[in-house]
């Protein structure tokens, strides 16, 4: 019988025998494992048993995580990191070399965006598409291409690329499809069904949800055949090839660069993790009735926001999550500052993070997107005046009344 996946979530660490009989797996903070004899060490090293050799890869504790996030996708393994941003970059330096070519979302989050362009710097070559359309990937793809990036809902604007037609191209051609999909979680979306390869999540975003650890994952479906994947190193192409591809993301992007999760922000993820189910049906469903009351509103002139039978890709999300997320943006009227209507706020916070339990909202032209400059932001379509939300589990009741007191107070100005 397959189990609920808050089930699964809930009995995970139990039922695989966390020590002395407890619910949860313990912290376990030391850096060093020692073994009773040098051919024990030596076994566990070269990858012939599992175990721990130290800390800068992995713990007992982000090791359950991993097993955790694996259940979660349906999936073969995981490596946890230190952020999301570090599972992206081991992802791409694992992975990549020079004068290999990425075609990407040209509708990327500001950082992400930014790595492109050190991965530029480095000697690989990047194209950015409207990844909405599978036909625009299909057209950019080149000899050397190796990999394909997109985000299953884009970062402010709520974009859905096309992820069953990018996956279908994916499989035909052999490149490896890796889906960032921290906005949608394994609650809405298993990213595993449209074909993805590697799955990336911001564990600091809703699978943790309290804001208060940060952390990455990259995850194997174990769709991808790396027996034929030529950027794999001869030291990694031991044992079952199914297993190589995280091998070298665990070794050449945890273990190089060092961006190991730590034991207490893998165990905070670990435990939020058994509510995400919860957490996110109400959190989707405060998004949508938001998202239709700023529809109504004079001082807003567009709302961004997939439940929206009027977004753009409407259908394909509702065919392919669960529910329609958590984020939202809106911009405002001519003559109207973002600033005062944020200003105007009580309960939602003023901050740049998302996917907490709490509502936050900020300026996205004047914060997460001011270094990339005005002409990138015009080709993304950030307005000046958008305004972003990631919506939290307040009552929806108070929720509404904290944004018509904003609302009121700038009529009333």
């Amino acid at each position: 019988m397959t189990r609920d996946i808050t089930t699964r979530i809930l009995h995970a660490d139990r039922l695989a025998g966390a020590e002395h009989g407890a619910t949860h797996k313990p912290l376990h903070i030391a850096t060093g494992y020692g073994y009773a004899t040098a051919e024990d060490l030596t076994a566990v090293f070269q990858g012939e048993r599992s175990g721990y050799v130290y800390g800068r890869q992995g713990n007992p504790t982000t090791g359950a995580l991993e097993t955790k996030i694996s259940q979660m996708e349906e999936a073969v393994g995981t490596v946890a990191f230190a952020s999301g941003m570090a599972a992206i970059a081991a992802v791409f330096t694992a992975l990549l070399r020079a004068g290999d070519h990425l075609v990407t979302s040209r509708f990327l989050f500001g950082n992400t965006a930014s790595l492109m362009d050190t991965l530029q710097r480095l000697g690989c070559e990047v194209t950015l598409v409207d990844a909405t359309d599978a036909g625009q990937v299909a057209a950019a793809l080149r000899p050397e291409t190796r990999m394909v990036f997109v985000e299953t809902i884009a970062n402010p604007r709520t974009q859905i690329a096309d992820l069953q037609g990018i996956g279908k191209l994916c499989a035909e051609r052999g490149l490896v499809y890796v889906v960032d999909s921290t906005l949608t979680t394994p609650y809405l979306f298993l990213p595993k069904n449209t074909g993805a390869s590697l799955v990336i999540h911001s564990l600091s975003k809703s699978i943790c949800g309290h804001g208060n650890a940060l952390g990455g994952s990259v995850t194997d479906t174990g769709l991808f055949d790396w027996s034929g994947y030529a950027n794999l190193l001869p030291s990694y192409r031991k044992g079952n090839p199914q297993a190589w591809g995280l091998l070298q993301v665990r070794k050449k992007g945890l273990r190089d660069f060092g961006g190991t999760l730590s034991a207490e922000h893998g165990h905070r993820i670990a435990i939020g993790a058994e509510t995400l189910a919860l957490r996110m049906e109400r959190a989707c469903a405060n998004a949508l009735a938001l998202a239709q009351w700023l529809q109504q509103q004079p001082s807003v002139a567009r709302v961004d926001y997939p439940g929206l039978a009027e977004h753009p890709q409407h259908q394909r999300a509702a065919s392919l999550f669960r529910g329609f997320g958590a984020l939202l943006s809106f911009e405002t009227v001519a003559g109207i500052d973002p600033f005062d209507v944020l200003n105007g706020l009580e309960l939602a916070v003023k901050s740049t993070h998302l996917g907490d339990n709490r509502t936050l909202a900020l300026p996205v032209a004047r914060t997460i997107y001011w270094e990339m400059g005005e002409q990138m932001r015009q080709s993304m379509h950030i307005a000046d005046s958008l305004i972003r939300v990631s919506v939290g589990i307040e009552a929806i009741d108070d929720l509404l009344a904290d944004f018509g007191k904003a609302f009121a107070r700038l009529q009333a100005k």
